[in-house]
């Protein structure tokens, strides 16, 4: 069925980079959604009159709730896909996630309503009655919401979607909430003991759980993340395989909306490289970057002597101890000012994040007591910085 509305209603599908294409995406999803949650509030609804359940009526304004979620993501995909301005140069994007932020907040509301109805229920229980219609319309409200959360989940993963991957969420959360609505009526119909209070603080609890997940997991971008470590390797190994680069170092990337993002990269060229020849290469590289990996990529020039055997042999002897320190620890931007008494090695080091002010004086005197054992003429001029990088843990 998934593939089915896509093929049918997304032009040019399968180019989910586009802006034009994900626009389309989210249009389908917004639309898809507020159409089932309406039919889901009205069979719910209806269950609920019924059977006077708390826990039924609260799901049913739950998916009330959801269909307006449904057109704020709709809303917030069209204006996140609107070309830049002259007051918006880097484009619209990160409107998707103030969308999705505002989505959180529908869903904890909801959440705190059937909350506070619940513990009402809780305090002063009323009589059900059981219908195995009101089941049957409940089962089949489990499995729209199953469809829908794997229909979001797939349509979100294929354009990088927060608004779409919340929904997901969301819908899949609101499968669990039903699905112990259910339990709770059978459990009342069985045995006569009704629980249905107890079964909606549960779920109320689900419900603000998701909301609150939903928030942060949109409000991490707006804030600023690190770079996803595939992200990373793919614009260095990006870089790096182009004729003349020696390595690179210090990338940064600034998202501005997903399939929206901006970086600049130190790469490190020979120093007796020509001005006109490296500005040409680095030139390629940025145009190359943005056709290829859709990212406007800012590159800078570090040069690195690339001739001198005793610098050479003074950078190998600093990686060697920097590993044998802690594996975690990088440096760059080398450099050796030879004097008769006196041998400068200047660098930047990385260490990582959890490093404090009192680690890092610690590892740079470590660093400069094991080089001085090899020379007693060499001293450390040491810059310490982070990585922007993100662990695997993070990006999963």
């Amino acid at each position: 069925m998934t593939e089915y509305l896509v093929k049918r209603f997304v032009k040019n599908y399968e180019d989910a980079q586009s802006a034009d294409v994900r626009t389309a995406y989210g249009i389908l999803a917004g639309r898809v959604g507020v159409c089932c949650n309406l039919v889901l509030f009205l069979a719910k609804l209806a269950a609920g009159f019924l059977t006077g359940s708390i826990s039924i009526l609260a799901d049913a304004f739950n998916n009330l709730s959801d269909a307006a979620s449904s057109i704020i993501g709709y809303i917030g995909m069209k204006m996140a896909g609107k070309p830049a301005d002259a007051d918006h140069p880097f484009g619209h994007g990160r409107i998707e996630y103030i969308a999705a932020f505002v989505v959180s907040f529908f869903v904890m509301q909801v959440g705190f309503s059937l909350f506070t109805a619940s513990l009402g229920k809780i305090r002063r229980p009323e009589e059900l009655a059981f219908h195995w219609g009101a089941v049957a319309v409940l089962l089949l409200t489990v499995l729209v919401k199953l469809w829908m959360g794997l229909f979001n989940r797939s349509l979100g993963r294929r354009i990088d979607s927060k608004v779409m991957l919340a929904t997901a969420a969301d819908s899949l959360g609101d499968a669990g909430a039903t699905s112990a609505t259910i339990l709770s009526i059978l459990v009342f119909g069985i045995s006569g003991v009704n629980i249905d209070g107890f079964v909606g603080l549960i779920v109320s609890l689900l419900v603000m759980w998701a909301g609150i997940g939903i928030a942060k997991d949109t409000l991490e971008p707006l804030i600023g993340q690190p770079i996803d470590p595939q992200v990373y390797h793919r614009i260095t190994e990006f870089v790096e395989s182009y004729e003349g680069i020696i390595g690179t170092h210090d990338l940064i990337v600034h998202n501005y909306g997903p399939s929206r993002s901006m970086a600049t990269i130190h790469a490190e060229v020979d120093s007796d490289w020509k001005m006109e020849e490296g500005h040409e290469v680095i030139d390629t590289i940025e145009r190359d970057c943005m056709r290829k990996l859709g990212i406007l990529l800012v590159v800078h020039m570090d040069p690195v002597e690339t001739h001198n055997r005793q610098q050479a042999q003074y950078r190998d002897l600093l990686g060697q101890i920097l590993e044998g320190l802690d594996s975690r620890l990088s440096f760059h931007d080398f450099r050796m000012v030879p004097g008769s008494e006196r041998i400068n090695l200047i660098f930047d080091l990385v260490v990582p994040v959890e490093y404090n002010e009192a680690m890092r004086d610690t590892i740079k005197t470590k660093i400069s007591d094991r080089l001085k054992e090899s020379d007693p003429r060499l001293f450390c001029v040491v810059t310490v910085e982070n990585s922007f990088c993100g662990t695997a843990s993070e990006s999963d």
